[in-house]
C-alpha cells in the first residue's frame, strides 16, 4: 500500500469509515483519532492549517453538496461540457500552481464519506437522461488516485460507471497508485489519465507527484490491462528549454504508451486568480511559474499573452501529432481565435466541442 504521512485522522461518529488501510495509517504515523457529531465542525485546532492546508490531517465527512456537477467554465472560453463527481478536496500533493492553495478556509485532505449513500441519487441522474453522454471525472477538487489507498474510490466508482452506456469515468492523476484500480474486475466506460508536462516542472513544481517516465508506465500497465488512457498537460509552463524538455516528454510518451488507446489529450496554459499570487510567494518561494509575461484574462484569471499561449499550444500540437494524427487533441477554456491559430480548426463553442469529445467517446467505447 501508498504510504503518506498523516498526523491525525478526522471522522464523523458512527461514520464506520475506519478501515484496515486507514487503522495501518494511524499505526504507521502514531496518528491521533478525532471524532465528532454530525452537526459539529471538526476542523482541529491547527493555527498553520491554512499556510500548510493541513495535509497531514485526513478528514471524512459528509458532503452536503450535489455530487455531481457541470465543470464552471466562462462563456467567454470554450468549455468541454465535464461533469465533476466531488469525491474530495486536496491530496498529499504540493503543487506549486495548485488553484486549492486560494481556498484557505478548506484544509485537510477531505474524504467524502457519504458518497456511497448518495451514488444511487447520482446514477438515477444519469440514468435518466439515456441520450446524454455524462463525461464525468473526479480530478478537479482531488487527485483521483492519491487518496485511493484509503477512500478505496475506484472500489466504489468503477463498477457502478462501467454499466452505464451513456457515460464514462475518467480517473486523471499524478500518482502510480493504481493497484486498487487494477484490483476492480470492470475496464468498460473507464478512463485513466495522467496529468503531465515537462521534467523540469515536475521536479521543480510537482512536489510529490510521481516522475514522469513512472506517470508513464503506470499508464502503460493500465493500458496492458485492458484500461483506455487519457493525458493532460494542464498547466503547460513556460521556463527556460521549455520546447525541448516538452518534446523530451513526448518522446518518453511515445516510448511507454500505445497511442491507439489514448481517447484525449488536453492543453491549457497556467492561469490563476490574482489573489492566489501573494499565496504562491509565500508558500512556494523558489517557484519558477511566476516568472512569465501574463494579462488579465475575460475570466479574471491571469493568463500568458495570446502570442505565447499560441505557440505553446501549436508546437505541442506538431510534436504530438508527429507521433500520432489521432490523439484527440483538444484545449482547455481558450478562445475561437485561440483554436484557430493554434489547433488550425475550432469547434466554434462549448456545444462544438462537447461534440467533438462525445464522438470520442462512441468511437472509443462503442
Amino acid at each position: 500500500m501508498t504510504e503518506f504521512p498523516v498526523s491525525k485522522v478526522i471522522f464523523e461518529k458512527h461514520s464506520g469509515v475506519i478501515n484496515k488501510y486507514i487503522r495501518y495509517l494511524i499505526e504507521k504515523n502514531n496518528a491521533t483519532i478525532e471524532e465528532y457529531e454530525e452537526t459539529g465542525r471538526g476542523e482541529g485546532a491547527e493555527e498553520n492549517a491554512a499556510f500548510h492546508m493541513g495535509k497531514d490531517v485526513l478528514h471524512f465527512l459528509s458532503y452536503k453538496g450535489e455530487f455531481l456537477k457541470p465543470c464552471p467554465g466562462t462563456r467567454e472560453y470554450i468549455c468541454c461540457g465535464y461533469q465533476i463527481l466531488n469525491v474530495g478536496t486536496n491530496c498529499p500533493l504540493n503543487c506549486s500552481y495548485c488553484i486549492l492553495q486560494y481556498y484557505f478556509n478548506n484544509p485537510h485532505l477531505r474524504v467524502h464519506a457519504n458518497l456511497e449513500k448518495e451514488l444511487p441519487r447520482l446514477l438515477e441522474t444519469i440514468d435518466s437522461q439515456p441520450g446524454k453522454i455524462f463525461r464525468v471525472g473526479t480530478g478537479e477538487f482531488t487527485d483521483s488516485l492519491a487518496l485511493d489507498p484509503v477512500a478505496r474510490w475506484t472500489e466504489l466508482l468503477v463498477p457502478a460507471f462501467s454499466k452505464r452506456k451513456n457515460a464514462v469515468l475518467e480517473l486523471k492523476t499524478k500518482t502510480t497508485h493504481i493497484d486498487g484500480l487494477l484490483a476492480v474486475r470492470e475496464r468498460d466506460r473507464i478512463i485513466v489519465s495522467w496529468s503531465l508536462n515537462s521534467s523540469y516542472i515536475c521536479a521543480k513544481e510537482e512536489h510529490g507527484a510521481a516522475s514522469i517516465e513512472k506517470r508513464l508506465k503506470a499508464a502503460r500497465r493500465c493500458q496492458a490491462e485492458g484500461f483506455k488512457i487519457g493525458f493532460h498537460f494542464d498547466p503547460l509552463i513556460f521556463h527556460d528549454g521549455w520546447k525541448e524538455q516538452y518534446a523530451r516528454t513526448v518522446d518518453l510518451m511515445a516510448h511507454y504508451v500505445d497511442p491507439k488507446s489514448i481517447i484525449w489529450i488536453s492543453f491549457g496554459s497556467f492561469r490563476f486568480m490574482p489573489g492566489l499570487k501573494p499565496v504562491l510567494r509565500k508558500r512556494h518561494p523558489g517557484t519558477c511559474i511566476l516568472n512569465g509575461e501574463f494579462v488579465m484574462g475575460l475570466d479574471g484569471k491571469m493568463r500568458y499573452f495570446k502570442p505565447m499561449r499560441m505557440e505553446m499550444y501549436a508546437f505541442m500540437r506538431e510534436k504530438l501529432e508527429q507521433w500520432h494524427p489521432d490523439l484527440g487533441l483538444y484545449l482547455c477554456m481558450e478562445s475561437d481565435e485561440i483554436w484557430e491559430k493554434s489547433m488550425g480548426w475550432s469547434p466554434g463553442e462549448s456545444s462544438g466541442l462537447s461534440r467533438y469529445l462525445d464522438e470520442r467517446v462512441k468511437r472509443i467505447f462503442g
